[in-house]
């Protein structure tokens, strides 16, 4: 780690020490292994110098000690926490912790990887990198934080001198440091007692979230690091922090807290305009026009950036994997998540902060609004646009209103004491469609749309096709064959014929809906590469291997130019494609795509979403059928224990890897292992696809031939009688 430039009001860290600590004997490993070079700095507890490993290898490294006189129980305890929180991450953008110890005179100390890098910040105006390259930066950055939180730790003072950035294979990688005052959601990181700090800031004033700013941090989660990317992000698109730094740090410790807490911040492209002179020199180092950088901030930046900096933390991004996905929505010209503030929200705040005055200028605002009426009567044109706003965002409405009384059954004066599953809760507003709604078919089509792909979704498909198709003859009658809203209903309704094995079904669906998006919306638009990618699959499943191959490399290449090759519809073709090579038992050629998909979904959706799931259970499947049945045992059972916390028991993805993991137990003959696999697939897929679906016929002929390949002759007259009786 080089020395890094105070932050205000932080000691200096770049002083000078005339003598190291004394290595201790050169004989033995532990302290003795290293040569001191030159102190880098000294903290609030610990000092860092630079040093050289000798034993077991050669190396630099960056070594963190007790400071002499500060070995107190509290700093030990911190320091050990810190050396715990290094030790259980491995992420390219978190420096890593080697070894631990203490010195002869009996000092804590830990030596980890040594940065040669300097503050993000700093790093991006000296190489006056574009707001793209900076939010590219920004997004590893994030994904180093969101291993954090996966790793149970929270860091509490994400600054910019706490991420350094070196380049690596000519590109730069940002480093995250000091997790001195990291926290553990979960598992304490030291059989230490950690005592909390009451009264005073435990952490970066400038960063620190709302909710870190209290008199006790006990209650801080993940989503105040989120808090501190929101702040970095704005000081790498603008300049600048928030609020005024110096103003910050004079003010009293009460007053510190309540602009921390209360203050609202004015959107980056709002601070651009506002800054003058300060904007020019942004922009310099940005490559980009003054005026050109408040226009490329106004919109989805200031949206994203102001959605992190929340001070209700339930209305900032849930993760800095959120945050992350947000901005490259952003940089793919994908519709961003974060949007601006609701009407509703923005005047509940003003009405807070204004109470006296909003009585007097409510009749101003009423004639106001009643000479806009009379002016958009004598604008014919305006007029037709502002009604077909107006119809969307009644029909919108209208959607919410129905919704949120579905969902009144949590309200104890309706739900009497009784507790109803999702499920239920769905089943009664499907119910409630056709006689709520009757009158209102636009609206009616959009809730039986969604219910049906939530259905869709659980696994539900007798229940989701009616819906569907519902919706869709409904869309097609009042909003059109080509509206955006009929296609994507379409498009639904062929993913739940291709779940229900109905292939004849789904194909002319798949194909009408990709040539009306293609001469809509064009042939590279997402929605248009995305039923493409879903036709492909429809190919594979019919083992139409030449159709599926041309569509499929075509699909890809488009995806690949248009939305990147880490967005999630490419990943999906890329699986789709690892899925060829694998029934065409093209093994060397899958392994390599299976894994740079799990990778990749692992990064950007997290462990627990489905699509990594799947992507688990594939690269299994292709560790199976290399002979590598140990490493694919691993990847099977863990993907079973998590679509079952995450899907359910019963739902088809689940039984899908309970099937291969069956099939992977009786190559190794172990039969009873495999039978209790066998049997719970097939429980699933009766009660979520019924006993005449193929995939359940499928199980029962895997039992037949189990308990064959058992001796348990019994048995195969019994489950072969089931396959009869069908």
């Amino acid at each position: 780690m080089t020395p890094q430039p105070a932050s205000p009001g932080e000691p200096d860290l770049t002083g000078t020490q005339t003598s190291a600590p004394a290595p201790g004997s050169d004989s033995s490993d532990g302290f003795g292994a290293y040569r001191f070079l030159q102190r880098l700095g000294e903290g609030g507890m610990g000092e860092v110098w630079l040093a050289e490993q000798r034993r077991p290898v050669r190396r630099q490294v960056a070594i963190k000690i007790v400071k002499a006189g500060m070995d107190t129980a509290r700093v030990v305890a911190r320091f050990e926490a810190e050396r715990q929180a290094l030790a259980v991450m491995d992420h390219p953008a978190i420096a890593k912790v080697f070894d631990g110890g203490t010195t002869p005179e009996g000092r804590p100390y830990f030596a980890m990887e040594y940065v040669r890098g300097e503050a993000i910040t700093t790093y991006c105006d000296r190489q006056r990198l574009s707001i793209r390259e900076r939010l590219e930066l920004f997004i590893q950055l994030c994904d180093g934080v969101q291993h954090a939180h996966q790793k149970g730790i929270i860091h509490r003072d994400l600054k910019p001198s706490n991420v350094l950035v070196s380049v690596g294979d000519d590109h730069p990688v940002p480093r995250i440091i000091d997790f001195g005052i990291a926290k553990a959601i979960a598992q304490p990181l030291t059989e230490r007692p950690l005592f909390t700090e009451l009264g005073g800031f435990l952490g970066t004033p400038e960063y620190m979230s709302p909710e870190q700013a209290e008199l006790t941090s006990v209650d801080v989660d993940t989503r105040s690091d989120v808090y501190s990317l929101g702040v970095l992000l704005y000081e790498l698109l603008v300049g600048t922090l928030p609020f005024d730094s110096e103003a910050l740090r004079q003010a009293g410790v009460d007053e510190i807290r309540r602009t921390i807490r209360e203050k609202d911040f004015p959107r980056p492209s709002t601070r651009i305009t506002r800054s003058g002179i300060g904007s020019t020199a942004a922009a310099e180092h940005r490559r980009i026009q003054p005026a050109k950088l408040a226009s490329v901030l106004r919109g989805d930046l200031d949206w994203i950036t102001m959605k992190a900096l929340e001070k209700d933390r339930t209305r900032r991004h849930q993760t800095a994997n959120a945050l992350a996905l947000d901005v490259r929505r952003h940089l793919s010209d994908e519709p961003v998540l974060a949007g601006p503030p609701s009407a509703a929200y923005r005047t509940r705040k003003f009405v807070r902060r204004h109470r006296v005055s909003v009585a007097a200028v409510t009749a101003l605002v009423m004639l106001v609004l009643a000479f806009a009426g009379i002016m958009t009567v004598q604008a014919g044109r305006i007029a037709r646009e502002r009604d077909r706003a107006n119809q969307e965002a009644a029909t919108a409405k209208q959607v919410s209103d129905f919704l949120v009384g579905l969902f009144k059954v949590s309200d104890p004066s309706e739900a009497r004491g009784n507790t109803l599953t999702a499920r239920e809760i769905l089943a009664r507003g499907a119910r409630q469609l056709d006689s709520d709604l009757r009158d209102q078919p636009q609206v009616q089509a959009r809730l039986q749309a969604t219910i049906g792909a939530v259905y869709t979704g659980l696994g539900l498909y007798a229940e989701a096709r009616p819906l569907l198709e519902g919706a869709l003859n409904t869309q097609r009658r009042v909003v059109g064959e080509d509206s955006r809203e009929t296609l994507a209903t379409a498009n639904d309704l062929a993913n739940l014929y291709w779940h229900q094995g109905k292939y004849q079904e789904a194909e002319p669906v798949y194909q009408d809906v990709v040539e009306r998006r293609a001469r809509v919306l064009g042939s590279e638009h997402p929605d248009t590469l995305k039923a493409s990618f879903d036709l492909a699959s429809l190919y594979a499943q019919q083992k139409r291997w030449n159709e599926f191959e041309r569509l499929a490399q075509d699909t890809l290449a488009k995806q690949r130019r248009v939305l990147g090759n880490g967005h999630a519809d490419t990943l999906s073709s890329l699986n789709n494609l690892q899925n060829f090579y694998f029934r065409q038992e093209r093994h060397a050629e899958a392994e390599p795509l299976a894994v740079e998909v799990l990778d990749a979904r692992r990064r950007l959706l997290g462990e627990d979403h489905p699509d990594t799931l799947r992507a688990l259970h594939n690269l299994a499947t292709v560790y199976t059928a290399s002979g590598r049945h140990g490493e694919a045992e691993l990847l099977y059972v863990k993907a079973v224990e998590t679509k079952r916390r995450v899907l359910g028991d019963e739902h088809p993805d689940t039984c899908i890897t309970l099937s291969a993991l069956a099939s992977m137990y009786m190559q190794q003959r172990r039969y009873r292992e495999a039978e209790s696999a066998a049997l719970a697939a097939y429980r699933g897929y009766v009660k979520s696809l019924g006993d005449d679906h193929q995939d359940t016929r499928g199980v029962v002929e895997q039992l037949a031939r189990l308990y064959a390949a058992a001796g348990q002759q019994d048995k195969v007259l019994q489950w072969r009688e089931k396959l009869r009786n069908k």
